[in-house]
């Protein structure tokens, strides 16, 4: 009886562990690889593809913005695409298809000198359109024959950009990548389910990127052949705070300044120089913006045509203030004409904002009388401590309104004064509410 039993138990060990031990799979080992390697690479012809229509899976990562220029109408950006397709001459998963078992080797690497690759171009390329290539860069092969391929570089693409709220723009730039030499039904492109990844994104200084996105374009026609195609877009807003502070506030800055010039006294000798500096300083500005526009822009620049109107005022108003001086030096024995004594009393005192023409006189410390007299006129002056200019009171009838060429000069300075700080407030009002208002809907 214990001769049976020592008989099973070995029976028993030989079925559970011997003929266990003759399936076991084989433990991986730089040999075992090598094996694989010359079984799966021994017929492989690298020209040749896996199937009829490979399918391509894309997806671009993005590690940075190098630089947008507005400019150039060109966008660098550092990234690399992550493409993946399936190749059945390098599957071993089932272990019947092959010599043995390899199934303990999980991944093989390899590059593109050894393993067909699908031709792919940067469509959209200011600087270079060849074919996606580096013999340097692996390829991961697992064991069901997906093949996952990164290749990186700085792609600088044309990028048409909108100006017209310059400086606070935003702008939105693509990506094209395409199929070459394969027509789509030999190699056709899909993306993937996170089309453009942002996981190892570093912040650009100057633009933020508020949105990305990736979509199947339409096929590309050369000929009589169609080309698959993706577009990878990003869109990319200008970062505020530099250029409030050194383009939108010098600006309004200088605006205002050119209102000035109707405030400066006329016996002061500076109102012609004033007004030509703050002119040149203006068009230096617009030399610099201008710079930083395209001059082949399909669109309008918004601060563009605010600074060529603030440009014509400040052109303009040094002709008013040659008109002031010629006003103020007008000898007071020439006549006004009626026409202009009228005007005054009824539009210009008001468009000056003032009540009359003998409420306004120029400095005196002291109240004085003169009186002259001779044989045919009587006229008396009056100097008002509160006053900007003289007050003419005279029983002359060309002189009865009180009004003389110095003080139409004064009224006309308050005149020009009022109308050219309406319009640079309501200018650069409707331009900061137009750039900020897209700012926050961007």
């Amino acid at each position: 009886m214990k001769r049976k039993r020592v008989i099973l138990s070995l029976i028993l060990f030989e079925i559970l562990f011997v003929d266990a031990a003759g399936q076991a799979k084989p433990e991986y080992s730089t040999d075992l690889e090598t094996s694989l390697r010359n079984e799966l690479f021994n017929q492989y012809e690298v020209l040749q593809r896996p199937q009829e229509n490979v399918y391509v899976n894309v997806t671009l990562t993005i590690l940075t913005v190098n630089d947008l220029s507005i400019k150039d109408q060109a966008l660098s950006i550092s990234g690399y695409l992550n493409v993946a397709w399936s190749d059945d001459r390098l599957d071993w998963s089932n272990s019947s298809t092959t010599m043995q078992d390899y199934t303990n080797v999980k991944f093989l690497f390899s590059t593109e000198e050894y393993v067909w690759r699908p031709a792919l171009i940067i469509e959209n390329s200011v600087n270079d359109i060849s074919i996606i290539s580096d013999k340097t860069i692996p390829m991961r092969i697992n064991s069901r024959g997906i093949i996952y391929w990164s290749p990186s570089g700085i792609y600088v693409v044309s990028c048409e950009s909108d100006t017209t709220y310059y400086p606070l723009d935003s702008q939105e730039c693509s990506i094209k990548v395409s199929s070459w030499a394969y027509t789509s039904t030999e190699v056709y492109l899909t993306l993937g389910a996170d089309p453009i990844d942002l996981s190892f994104y570093s912040a650009n200084g100057e633009w933020d990127l508020i949105a990305s996105s990736g979509t199947k374009s339409g096929d590309k026609t050369r000929g009589s052949d169609s080309f698959s195609s993706l577009t990878f877009t990003v869109k990319l807003q200008r970062r505020p705070m530099f250029h409030v502070l050194n383009t939108l506030f010098p600006v309004a800055l200088m605006a205002v300044l050119i209102a000035m010039v109707f405030k400066l006294d006329v016996d002061s000798g500076e109102k012609i120089g004033f007004a030509l500096t703050v002119l040149l300083a203006y068009a230096v500005y617009l030399t610099m913006i201008s710079d930083n526009i395209p001059s082949t822009s399909v669109t309008v620049c918004y601060l563009s045509l605010y600074l060529a109107f603030i440009f014509s005022l400040g052109g303009i108003s040094v002709v008013l203030t040659i008109f002031v001086l010629s006003l103020h030096h007008k000898p007071e024995e020439d006549e006004i004409p009626r026409w202009v004594k009228s005007l005054t009393n009824t539009v210009l005192l008001k468009m000056a904002l003032m009540k009359s023409c003998g409420k306004c006189c120029r400095n005196s410390k002291v109240a004085e009388v003169v009186s002259l007299s001779d044989k045919t006129e009587t006229k008396k002056l009056k100097i008002s401590e509160k006053c900007e200019f003289p007050i003419v009171e005279a029983t002359e009838d060309k002189n009865e309104d009180g009004i003389t060429w110095h003080k139409l000069s004064i009224i006309m300075d308050r005149v020009f004064f009022n109308i050219y700080l309406l319009l640079i407030i309501l200018s650069t009002s409707m331009l900061l509410m137009v750039i900020f208002i897209h700012y926050s809907k961007a």
